[in-house]
């Protein structure tokens, strides 16, 4: 097979959680242009809408399924959904999370904590787990799961850990499941993001405006990552060019975790 095609991922469907905006719709994007069918999930029935519009322009096919994946009920009843509907699946992107938090721990109320890891990881646990049992029964299926450098750091000048914690515990869930589904021929692998210019970037640095100009001092290459740029290390760990690779963490943080 010629290097280039062994990108492609045509007859495959993918779902992507959080796919209608941000790193899930880049991610989407470069899943649909390498020739995947989608299904995209999401609570925003019209921003998803608007992306399902805008990618079907790539000719593949998507569907949508609207739902709260910050819920283990919720996320249970989207899983339930795609199966009915979409199966077989064959790459899940667990790319629903966020911070959306701010508070000294001290000072955490726990519904706050646990809203953050159900958000983050819960979400991810269950997708992998529903999605995933067919994957295994199958014999083969990708997993990429979007963790974050918060994973691996932590970041100065935030409040709340909730989000470093659920992200780390996202990357060892992310090798633990790697080593159980290895046997059966699925691959679990993740990306840790660094800092990439989001919309809710956007809106988090108008509210700390002084926080985007530390956070650039501290990347190498001098500036945010833009969303498009996470969609080719998606279409890797989803394509059988990365076949021998499970268990891994792909970083893409501009050199910021290098200091």
């Amino acid at each position: 097979m010629a290097i280039l095609e062994r990108f492609r991922l045509d007859g495959k469907r993918a779902v992507i959680t959080g796919g209608s905006r941000g790193l899930g719709r880049a991610i989407a994007q470069a899943l649909a242009e390498a020739g995947a069918d989608l299904v995209l999930v999401a609570r925003d029935a019209d921003t998803l809408a608007q992306a399902q519009t805008q990618l079907l322009t790539t000719g593949r096919r998507v569907d949508v399924v609207v739902g709260d994946l910050s819920t283990p009920e919720g996320t249970e009843t989207v899983c339930q959904t795609i199966l009915e509907r979409f199966a077989p699946i064959d790459i899940l992107v667990n790319n629903v999370g966020g911070r959306r938090i701010n508070v000294p721990t001290e000072d955490l109320a726990l519904a706050d904590w646990q809203r953050i890891l159900d958000l983050n990881l819960t979400s991810a646990f269950l997708c992998s787990r529903e999605l995933g049992r067919h994957m295994v029964q199958r014999r083969q299926g990708s997993i990429i799961n979007i963790a974050s450098i918060a994973g691996l750091i932590v970041f100065r000048g935030i409040a709340g850990r909730t989000y470093e914690v659920a992200k780390a515990a996202l990357i060892h869930l992310t090798r633990t499941l790697a080593a159980d589904w290895a046997p059966f021929g699925v691959r679990v692998n993740a990306i840790a993001p660094g800092a990439f210019l989001t919309d809710a970037n956007r809106r988090w640095f108008q509210e700390m405006p002084q926080l985007r100009t530390k956070v650039e001092s501290q990347i190498p290459l001098g500036r945010l990552g833009n969303p498009e740029e996470i969609g080719p290390a998606a279409v890797f760990l989803a394509s059988d060019a990365s076949s021998y690779m499970t268990g891994t963490v792909l970083v893409l943080d501009g050199g910021h975790t290098l200091w």
